[in-house]
C-alpha cells in the first residue's frame, strides 16, 4: 500500500512542478492581459490556478496518508532495535562499529590520570 501511495504521490509531485513552472510570473497568474475564453490569459490561470489547489490537495492528503501509514507500520523503525542485545560488544570482542566495511578496531590505549580536584578557597598564581 505504501508502494502505490508513494509511486503516485511522486507523480503528483512532478505535476505539481510542471504546473507551477508554466504560470506565468509577474501577476500573469492573477488575469492580467485581455481577450477571453479558456485559453485566454484569464482562462488559462484560472484553470492553472485550480490545477494547482487540486494537486496542492492530493499532495498534503498523500503526505497525511503516508504518514499515518508509517506510524502504524508493524516492522520496527529504530535502526537501535536491530542492534544485537548485550553489553555492547560483538562476539569478537569489539564494538558494534567495529563491524562496518573498511574500519579497522580501535587500539586500546592507556587512560589519563585524573586531574587532581582544585581547592575552592585556593586563587590561582597565573
Amino acid at each position: 500500500m505504501q508502494t502505490v501511495l508513494l509511486v503516485i504521490y511522486l507523480m503528483v509531485v512532478v505535476a505539481l512542478i510542471g504546473v507551477v513552472l508554466i504560470q506565468r510570473s509577474e501577476g500573469g497568474g492573477l488575469g492580467v492581459g485581455g481577450g477571453s475564453g479558456f485559453m485566454s490569459a484569464r482562462g488559462t490561470a484560472n484553470a492553472l490556478t485550480r490545477t494547482t489547489a487540486i494537486l496542492a490537495t492530493l499532495f498534503f492528503v498523500i503526505s497525511l496518508a503516508l504518514g499515518i501509514l508509517a506510524r502504524h507500520e508493524s516492522r520496527p523503525t529504530d535502526i537501535l532495535d536491530r542492534i544485537p542485545a548485550g553489553n555492547g560488544t560483538t562476539q569478537g570482542g569489539g564494538s558494534v562499529l567495529d563491524q562496518l566495511p573498511g574500519t579497522a578496531p580501535a587500539q586500546s590505549t592507556p587512560a589519563a590520570p585524573a586531574a587532581p580536584a582544585a581547592d575552592p578557597n585556593v586563587v590561582p598564581n597565573n
